[in-house]
């Protein structure tokens, strides 16, 4: 489901974020609803479909917290796998070396846009490294 009037459900725009935010978005790749996620660290956008690569459950139990307590990291709620924003790479926890399906990100005046892999088959899938 975009936010951008015409724009094709391969894409959702969300309104400019300062550092440390995030927002929940929903697309429709390859027929199939995703849901993901967009996060600015540090100034950059990074967005990932929000399947976490352990188990595949969603990262926020409670709407919208992706970040860890001090905002390094992504976290997920169910079994604590600990992923870098910058790359999807699980650091720590129950998947060392399974990334989070990433999506690509542009930025447009003052929305952030995020569209479906380049392979949407990607979106359904949890990936390892």
């Amino acid at each position: 489901m975009s936010q951008g009037g015409s724009l094709p459900d391969a894409v959702a725009v969300v309104p400019m974020m300062e550092p440390g935010r995030s927002a929940k978005v929903r697309l429709v790749c390859d027929n199939q609803a995703v849901e993901a996620f967009v996060v600015n660290h540090e100034g950059r956008f990074y967005a990932y479909v929000n399947r976490c690569a352990h188990v595949g459950t969603p990262l926020d139990a409670w709407p919208n917290e992706f970040f860890s307590e001090d905002g390094r990291l992504l976290i997920c709620a169910t079994h604590g796998a600990v992923y870098e924003p910058e790359t999807g790479l699980c650091v720590e926890g129950p998947c060392p070396g399974a990334r989070l399906t990433p999506l690509p990100v542009s930025v447009r005046g003052a929305e952030v846009v995020v569209g479906c892999p380049e392979n949407d088959g990607d979106a359904g899938r949890r990936s390892r490294s």
